[in-house]
């Protein structure tokens, strides 16, 4: 590519293209970032910058890595054969991935494909309104969702979004989606114990449900391991506790895996680390490590079930359709995806090298004393920065972003919470692709610590 071919590109970008998630002013003097080609774990831009991607695609995505001509076949092959009809009926690629995933999932067992993590948590939310009017006369129709958590960018998911600066200036919401406290152990509530948080922070759901009626509480949405709302861990005891009140009162468990699922915390999936037996899983990002669009609404037998007891009533099966889930490229490169993590043992090394990341930032944390926090699963870490540790103030978010801005000149490219949490959008996020190296992440942390060193100096 030549320089009037790049001058032409980044033109075209300029004038016409509407960028995700970023502020487009600055493009008025700074140049638009257009990346040309990736490979491994590392990407290109059209100026021939390398950079190393700590970030699967700067949104938790590309799982296996960049370049996976494997894949591009897979796609390719079945596309030539037939790349679309509504998923009314079905086709191979989709009927064996179903499978496929099934059998990664035990207690699940149906599949409902869709196209984006938005899309499918929207297809839970739908299920346990239909369930409600089904079952107990509209009135169990009431979704809780959890502060921090973040479930998707169209209406209904932002009405059960955690992230107050992300659903700014797009209410009113829709009704019926009731909030729930967070579960970060780092920044315990007034009044929450240190002994035990894991199971109080549960206990708080169960109030929850008390004060808005149990009988009109239908289903409670969480994320495993929450993603942009600061990389938190669950606490211990806390999804024990969680389960028993889901059943105590008769509450549908839906567990948003959109950045977890698929190997990114160690197991093929994140509830898998904790015991839980969910109604409904949704899963997107990891699923086809970005090479096609697919996302994936599971849920049990049992829920199955509830949507074909009564064939006499013509409005009683789930009416619902998602165009581009009858696309074939997303189970074709979902298939071969699996493949490649099954035969090269990413699940493996992704226990292996989330732990070296956490022991990496752990000694950053040693070093630096604007590090109040470290947590992590698997190749999903943080690191929260404070400017003092006894108060746990944060830091200032321009000091966050300029950490990101130094990793990026030093040639690596890392996350941190934006636009997300006011006044909390001070954590730093790693999740770099599952076949990540002993030397990568070492790259990556040593970049981390130079630009740690020169912002706060």
């Amino acid at each position: 590519m030549n320089s009037n071919d790049i001058s032409e590109i980044i033109e075209a970008d300029r004038a016409h293209l509407w960028h995700h998630l970023i502020q487009h002013k600055p493009f008025e003097s700074v140049d638009p970032r257009i990346i040309v080609e990736g490979k491994g774990m590392r990407v290109w831009d059209a100026k021939g910058t390398e950079l190393l991607d700590a970030v699967s695609g700067g949104v938790w995505t590309v799982n296996v890595g960049y370049g996976r001509e494997s894949i591009a076949k897979a796609v390719y092959d079945q596309l030539i054969k037939v790349n679309y009809f509504a998923n009314s009926a079905g086709s191979i690629p989709g009927s064996i991935f179903a499978k496929q995933l099934i059998e990664k999932m035990p207690g699940m067992s149906r599949v409902y494909y869709t196209n984006s993590g938005s899309e499918a948590n929207e297809k839970a939310f739908k299920m346990i309104r239909q369930i409600a009017h089904k079952r107990y006369g509209g009135k169990k129709h009431k979704i809780l969702y959890r502060d921090r958590d973040y479930h998707g960018a169209t209406i209904a998911a932002m009405s059960a979004g955690g992230q107050d600066e992300r659903n700014a200036q797009y209410g009113p919401f829709a009704p019926g989606f009731v909030r729930v406290p967070h579960c970060l152990e780092y920044r315990r509530q007034d009044g929450a114990p240190v002994e035990n948080y894991g199971e109080w922070a549960a206990n708080e759901i169960e109030k929850v449900i008390l004060a808005e009626g149990p009988d009109t509480v239908g289903g409670l949405c969480l994320e495993p391991v929450t993603a942009g709302g600061g990389v938190i861990t669950p606490p211990e005891g806390y999804w024990e506790r969680v389960q028993e009140i889901c059943k105590k009162y008769e509450v549908l468990l839906h567990i948003d895996e959109v950045v977890c699922g698929v190997g990114r915390t160690g197991t093929w999936f994140g509830y898998q680390h904790y015991g839980i037996k969910p109604d409904f899983v949704t899963m997107a990002k990891g699923v086809a490590s970005g090479y096609a669009a697919i996302a994936c609404c599971v849920t049990t037998e049992a829920v199955f079930e509830m949507f074909k007891d009564d064939t006499s009533d013509p409005m009683n099966y789930f009416r619902d359709i998602s165009t581009f889930g009858g696309c074939t490229a997303g189970p074709a490169a979902a298939i071969e995806n699996m493949r490649i993590i099954e035969d090269e043992g990413l699940l493996a090394n992704t226990v292996k090298m989330g732990e070296r990341t956490m022991k990496n930032l752990h000694a950053l944390m040693d070093k630096h004393r604007v590090v109040g926090d470290v947590r992590g699963k698997g190749l999903f870490c943080g690191a929260e920065l404070v400017a003092d540790r006894q108060t746990k103030e944060p830091v200032d978010e321009k000091k966050v972003q300029a950490v990101v801005a130094e990793c990026a000149a030093q040639g690596v490219l890392i996350g941190a919470t934006n636009r997300s949490l006011p006044g909390l959008n001070n954590t730093l996020c790693l999740s770099p692709a599952l076949i990540a190296t002993a030397d990568d992440i070492d790259q990556i942390t040593a970049a981390m610590d130079k630009a740690l060193t020169k912002v706060f100096s």
